[in-house]
């Protein structure tokens, strides 16, 4: 059975995901909201994350979150749980960069297809962390078998986005969704495939529609 690659995100109600950890997590940017995530964290969220590692994973991250976490889990104290899941997991480095592998157990991928290859190796599903970067070339490839989103009711304006540029339009279905008491809100998707558009309209368009979307054309409206 092939292994899944399952997208598990802190964002905003306006889609940013940059540092929901600390203030020094990520400042690229200009961003001065590191760390925003601490106070609208909820049951919610906690419940998630325990479900999320608590079978067996791999993870996926793309360079720049691979270097925080390399720099922070390996030297959490050792009893820490989410550092023994990390340091029992394989990490793999999506990257055309030559990154140093300094955590232990990590292997870079080179490029998506190295990552279909090794998706279709036997082994625990994938889990991204972070990795803003990752989820736009993951669904235009149909690589992407799900996606956890956490949500906070915390607008940010500005900052790295889950889904930022490049971005493909796609479909996805709704296959499971619960709030927190601080008012978060865990949303699962998994994709579907291709948007298909359809109409509103029941009636033709009147002469000042087809005047209007004459100036649409010409780029005057």
């Amino acid at each position: 059975m092939p292994r899944r690659i399952i997208g598990a995100a802190f964002v905003s109600l306006d889609g940013v995901m940059q540092a929901p950890g600390g203030p020094e997590e990520d400042k690229s940017g200009g961003f001065t909201y590191g760390g925003w995530l601490a106070n609208v964290f909820d049951e919610a969220i906690g419940n998630q994350i325990d479900s999320l590692f608590a079978a067996d994973f791999d993870l996926l991250l793309g360079r720049r979150t691979y270097e925080i976490f390399a720099g922070y889990w390996p030297f959490q104290p050792a009893d820490d749980p989410i550092r023994q899941k990390f340091d029992k997991a394989d990490k793999y480095l999506l990257t055309r960069q030559g990154s140093d592998l300094d955590w232990a157990t990590t292997h870079r991928l080179a490029d998506l297809d190295a990552l279909a290859k090794a998706k279709r190796s036997d082994g625990p599903d994938f889990v991204i962390q972070g990795s803003s970067t990752l989820y736009p070339q993951l669904l235009e490839r149909g690589l992407l078998d799900r996606l956890i989103l956490m949500i906070a009711p915390v607008t940010l304006g500005a900052g790295k986005r889950l889904l930022g540029e490049g971005t493909p339009a796609r479909t996805l279905k709704l296959v499971e969704q619960r709030t927190g008491a601080a008012g978060a809100v865990i949303a699962t998707y998994e994709p579907q495939g291709p948007v298909e558009t359809g109409t509103f309209e029941t009636q033709p368009p009147t002469e000042l529609e087809l005047k209007r979307r004459e100036r649409v054309e010409a780029g005057e409206w």
